[in-house]
């Protein structure tokens, strides 16, 4: 379980959803974007409900670890579509092309033709 402090509120909320809200809270300061999240918590009375959070670039938010009595709080939903969207703001890789302009793959050793 993870303890959330967030605009000076606390929740617990599962580990999985935590480190899924972390990443893309990251990725969304990254792209200067923010976006509002509805993650499953558990308040400091002990009631469980949806916290609404608005992260984006000026968020701070931290989670930190918690030994709580109760059963771990999870969304595998919410956990793939946090992470599905972090993937989507992920930097693109560029794909190496052969100076040729062709696709074909070459082996481990690049510099063997210029010997």
């Amino acid at each position: 379980m993870r303890k959330i402090v967030y605009a000076g509120s606390t929740f617990y909320t599962g580990d999985a959803l935590a480190e899924a809200l972390m990443d893309y809270a990251r990725a969304l300061a990254r792209h200067g974007i923010a976006d509002t999240v509805f993650v499953p918590g558990r308040t400091m009375q002990g009631e469980t409900d949806k916290v609404e959070l608005l992260v984006g670039p000026a968020s701070q938010i931290v989670s930190e670890p918690v030994e709580l009595v109760g059963v771990e709080i999870e969304d595998e939903e919410l956990v793939a579509r946090l992470r599905e969207m972090t993937a989507q703001l992920a930097p693109r890789k560029p794909a190496a092309e052969v100076a040729d302009g062709s696709t074909e793959e070459r082996d481990n050793r690049p510099f063997d033709d210029m010997l």
